[in-house]
C-alpha cells in the first residue's frame, strides 16, 4: 500500500469462554509469545500483552490491511487452537464469543502500556466485569448488559 499512512492504535480485550480461570501462570507467557507471532505475522507490531486467569489485554499498533474483527478471529482461533493442542488444559480451551477494541491517540500509548502491564495488581482490587464495563462508559459505547463477557453460573 504504497502512500498509505496510518497511527493505529488499538486496545483488545477478550475473555476466556465464561469468563473461567483457564490461563495459568506456568504457560501465560508462552500464551503471549505465541500471540505475538500471530500478530507479526498478520504485518501488526504488539506493542504490550498481559492479563489474568480469566482474560487478556493487548495494545497494537495496527496495519491498515486487515480489519479488527479479522485479526481478533485469527488471533483468538489460532491461539485456543495451540493451548489445545499444547494439552495446556484438561478439556477444550475456547475464548469467549466477541472483544473489545478502544483506539488510543499515539501521546496515550504510555498510559496504556503501563495499564495493561500492570494487570495482575489492577485486578486484586478491581474484578474484570466492573474493568470492562468502565471501559465501555469510557469510550461512551451502548451496550445490553446481557451480552457483557458474564460468567454462566
Amino acid at each position: 500500500m504504497a502512500n498509505t499512512y496510518t497511527q493505529l492504535y488499538i486496545q483488545f480485550v477478550f475473555a476466556v469462554q465464561n469468563r473461567e480461570c483457564l490461563i495459568h501462570s506456568d504457560w501465560e507467557e508462552r500464551l503471549y509469545q505465541y500471540i505475538n507471532g500471530i500478530v507479526r505475522n498478520q504485518k501488526h507490531k504488539l506493542i504490550a500483552i498481559n492479563g489474568v486467569a480469566d482474560h487478556i489485554h493487548i495494545l497494537i499498533s495496527m496495519h491498515p490491511e486487515q480489519s479488527i474483527s479479522k485479526l481478533m478471529q485469527i488471533v483468538k482461533g489460532d491461539s485456543s487452537k495451540w493451548i489445545n493442542e499444547q494439552k495446556l488444559i484438561e478439556g477444550r480451551f475456547k475464548w469467549q464469543e466477541g472483544f473489545g477494541a478502544f483506539s488510543y491517540n499515539k501521546s496515550d500509548q504510555d498510559n496504556v502500556y503501563k495499564y495493561i502491564m500492570n494487570q495482575k495488581e489492577h485486578h486484586k482490587k478491581r474484578s474484570f466485569l466492573d474493568e470492562y464495563k468502565e471501559l465501555l462508559d469510557k469510550f461512551e459505547i451502548d451496550y445490553d448488559e446481557k451480552y457483557v463477557f458474564k460468567a454462566i453460573i
